[in-house]
């Protein structure tokens, strides 16, 4: 029986692993048709390569920063148990590389390739998986602190936190330094409009990333034994949350309906254990509302040009999970019960220092030695050109 459990486990968090490595897809293609045209292969491009660069890293230093455990011995030892720690670390690591999935999006269009493949190594080795350790492996003693203080650890069950508000606030710090794009906000105060270059693209992405999210969500139980068909309908209600606010506030805007469900699933994860499927409908409907407003506060008002808008998605959507896994996780209003949102309010405003102090550390260095933004000329003829030299659609054809 328990090599059959053995075996049962493994198959469970290995398809949790290809879920969300299909994820990486969404993210892809989201960024694909939200881009200019001069844009596009780029964005395919930098979404497989950070995640290479991730899995390398991760392998040899993240895991090992955030679990204490290391893949530096001999493969019959790394067989046993069915190779289940090999297929939990693929599982962790396809977390790990959303963060440079998620940065990628707000840095769109203008940053360098190659200083962000090193900001890619440096954030998925050190600086993600030290928060990481903290809140589940308990590290430092900091989960045992709060829960003095509080009488309940900090909880995030899927990640609204440790990787979504994280990856959000890594990144603003990203898109501060590098400035607009060319043109972006012009100096008589007016702005150029860079509408989505594939509305169908967008909306591939984001129903691949929607699609990917039930791995995310569901198998962050890790082990058969501990699956929740609540993390399932949780997980669904505020997908449909997010979706329906977007909607109504976004004006039909095609763009924000296909962000919202992913808004409502970003702030979700956190309490996705404990919450009752009506609290995650408000939860991520109130999470579609903070995008849609945000996104539209920071373009045209602060003039801040994340592209995909990765900051109000999944920095200010994953701050918002944390806290209302504090809410909306309590008895009072329907939940589990065993979170208090002081808990909450304390690790999610710790995730948040931590990853804009690391951002602007990373992107700091890397702007005064190597430099993170491409040249005006690179810039104007777009990173296909540039960067790889064919567009994703020619102009012409050769006549073989």
């Amino acid at each position: 029986m328990e090599a059959l459990k053995q075996g049962a486990d493994t198959l469970f968090i290995l398809l949790g692993a290809i879920m969300v490595l299909a994820m990486h897809a969404g993210f892809a293609f989201l960024e694909l048709g939200t881009v200019r045209r001069k844009n596009q292969v780029n964005a395919l491009v930098k979404i497989l390569v950070d995640f290479s660069v991730s899995t390398i890293v991760y392998f040899a230093v993240g895991y090992g920063v955030a679990y204490g455990a290391h893949f530096f011995v001999g493969a019959e030892q790394l067989a046993a148990k069915n190779g289940y720690e090999l297929v939990k670390f693929f599982f962790l690591l396809t977390f790990a590389a959303a963060i440079p999935a998620i940065i990628s999006g707000g840095i769109a269009e203008r940053a360098k390739f190659w200083p962000q493949l090193i900001a890619t190594a440096v954030i998925v080795g050190l600086i993600y998986p030290f928060f990481e350790g903290i809140v589940w492996n308990q590290h430092f003693g900091v989960q045992a602190w709060i829960k003095d203080l509080t009488g309940a650890e900090f909880h995030d069950f899927a990640g609204s936190v440790v990787v979504h508000a994280v990856g959000g606030w890594i990144a603003l710090p990203a898109v501060l330094l590098l400035g607009a794009r060319a043109n972006r906000y012009r100096k008589d105060g007016g702005m150029s409009a860079h509408p989505p270059s594939s509305i169908p693209f967008l909306a591939l992405g984001a129903w691949v990333l929607t699609v990917g999210w039930f791995g995310f969500n569901v198998m962050s139980a890790q082990t058969l034994d501990k699956i929740s068909g609540l993390v399932a309908v949780n997980s669904l209600m505020a997908m449909a949350g997010g979706t329906l606010a977007a909607l109504a506030l976004g004006k039909n805007d095609p763009g924000f309906v296909h962000n919202g469900p992913l808004a409502g699933l970003v702030a979700v994860c956190a309490g996705s254990d404990l919450m009752h499927p009506l609290g995650a409908l408000v939860v991520g409907a109130v999470a579609g509302a903070i995008f849609v407003a945000m996104f539209t506060l920071t373009q045209n008002k602060w003039k801040i040009d994340d592209v995909l808008g990765v900051w109000p998605l999944h920095g200010l959507c994953g701050t918002w999970g944390g806290v209302a896994a504090g809410l909306f996780g309590s008895q009072a209003l329907g939940g589990l019960g065993g979170v208090t949102l002081g808990a909450q309010l304390i690790g999610t405003l710790m995730g948040v220092a931590w990853a804009a102090g690391g951002g602007l550390l990373v992107y700091g260095l890397l702007k005064m030695t190597m430099g993170i933004r491409m040249s005006q000329e690179e810039e104007y003829d777009g990173d296909d050109l540039s960067i790889h030299k064919i567009s994703a659609s020619p102009e012409r054809e050769a006549n073989w």
